[in-house]
């Protein structure tokens, strides 16, 4: 579903100002794989990604959106990063500010398939190539799930 049903009852009443939200950022390894789709909207290969649903354990909503988007069964491990992303303008004018949850993530099973036509494509990619393959932000949430240990906070000034 690409965008969901409140996030478009809001928008009726806000029109286009900046809508506050909460995304994650599932990145799902399998060995020395990483699951990666190519976005129906920008073309972009990415993890999976998606929008908090509200009442939603954050979690969750990782784990609802690769099976909805790739098809597969994962299993959150652990919160990596927490950081805000630039202030996207969608082709219609619609704002928003995404908070977004990256977690790090562990392939339980399923054949990643492209499922609700967010994703063209979704597959195994080597985690050697992240750099070449990725864009610098989507490389660099991928790089905060791999790397061990506490979760890494943005801001705090």
């Amino acid at each position: 579903m690409p965008t969901p049903d409140f996030v478009l009852e809001l928008r009726r009443h806000v029109g286009t100002m900046p809508l506050p939200l909460v995304g994650v950022t599932a990145v799902v390894v399998r060995g020395d794989e990483l699951l990666l789709g190519r976005r129906s909207d920008t073309g972009r290969l990415t993890p999976v990604t998606g929008i908090v649903d509200p009442g939603e354990e954050p979690a969750d909503a990782a784990v609802r959106e690769a099976e909805e988007e790739a098809g597969v069964r994962i299993r959150v491990e652990r919160l990596a990063w927490v950081h805000q992303i630039p202030r996207v303008t969608y082709a219609n004018g619609d704002r928003s500010d995404y908070l977004d949850l990256t977690f790090a993530c562990t392939w339980v099973d399923g054949e990643p398939e492209p499922v609700d036509g967010e994703m063209t494509e979704v597959g195994w990619h080597p985690v050697a190539e992240i750099d070449r393959i990725l864009d610098a932000e989507m490389a660099a949430r991928v790089r905060a799930a791999l790397t061990p240990g506490p979760a890494r906070f943005e801001g705090g000034r």
